[in-house]
């Protein structure tokens, strides 16, 4: 369980990561929440960079894990993206390491690997279309996320969630059954990991990783079902079926949130984004493919 200043419990699964970089690429102020808030990336213009958690382990409920059914190690199912143009490796200096492609930055993520033996390199061709090949294992036993290389989009104008009238995004991905993972979307609102934020995740494709937090409820949404589980500002709705691509009306769960009082009905929106957080491969290469993002706002 990770603990942000002012935050409280925010829990596995729970990013609560530092400086989420931002759409604009360069270096970011460093967050304020402690020692771990990032940079930004290191193309395009300056990005904002968010708050930092000081502490690093995650879930309390994940275990090692034994290998699935899935796949070998290094190997995912499809993938695309065949000749990457860009390739970037684990960079100690800067855990928010990445490239802004199409208006969305690409991000390494790399905000919990101190202590830990992690390696990850992610493999572009665009921003909704790369990989990532990376090796760790729990053998701590703490349950803690590593990384998580996603796509995102910061919204630094705090645009209210009432000024919307669609927020919506597709996702696709292939994963390979070993260790323990969950693809996810990671969403904040009343700012990016700061003082009175809420973080709330998406899970759609969940391999040994369990939330923080307890379940509040079961709800329906186009058909699909989750789970919600919430602990303190933490929230996280777990889909009960795995899917591995579809498009979410992400203005639903918002406002899911707003009518159980949640957060309040003037809430903003600070970032949107999706990738896959990390806890073990179980000491291998294991490869996780991201093969469709798109986000649609009006």
């Amino acid at each position: 369980m990770i603990l942000l200043p002012g935050l409280g419990s925010i829990g596995c699964g729970s990013s609560a990561k530092p400086g989420m970089g931002g759409t604009g690429g360069g270096a970011g102020a460093a967050g304020t929440g402690g020692a771990a808030g990032g940079a930004a990336g290191t193309s395009g213009g300056a990005g904002s960079g968010g708050t930092g958690a000081t502490s690093g382990t995650a879930g309390t409920g994940a275990t090692a894990g034994g290998g699935g059914s899935g796949g070998a190690a290094g190997q995912s199912g499809s993938r695309s993206c065949t000749n990457p143009t860009h390739v970037l490796p684990l960079n100690p200096s800067n855990a928010q390491d990445g490239i802004t492609l199409g208006g969305f930055y690409v991000d390494t993520d790399t905000w919990n690997v101190a202590g830990y033996s992690v390696t990850q390199t992610m493999y572009v061709c665009d921003y909704n279309n790369w990989y990532v090949v990376a090796k760790m294992d729990n053998a701590s036993g703490d349950g803690a996320v590593k990384t998580y290389p996603n796509v995102h989009k910061d919204f630094n104008a705090a645009p209210a969630i009432s000024s919307f009238s669609v927020i919506s995004s597709s996702f696709g991905h292939a994963g390979p059954h070993v260790g323990i993972y969950e693809f996810a979307y990671d969403i904040w609102l009343n700012g990016v990991a700061s003082n009175g934020s809420t973080e709330v995740m998406i899970w759609t494709d969940n391999f040994n990783q369990v939330p923080s937090g307890s379940v509040q409820e079961t709800v329906t949404f186009d058909g699909r079902s989750y789970k919600v589980y919430k602990s303190g500002s933490y929230i996280a709705f777990v889909d009960t079926s795995n899917v591995t691509a579809g498009t979410l009306n992400l203005l639903t769960f918002f406002n899911h949130i707003i009518s159980k009082g949640w957060i309040p009905s003037t809430s903003t929106l600070g970032a949107i984004d999706y990738g896959v957080e990390l806890v073990s491969t179980n000491g291998m290469d294991a490869t996780f493919v991201v093969n469709d993002f798109s986000l649609t706002t009006n």
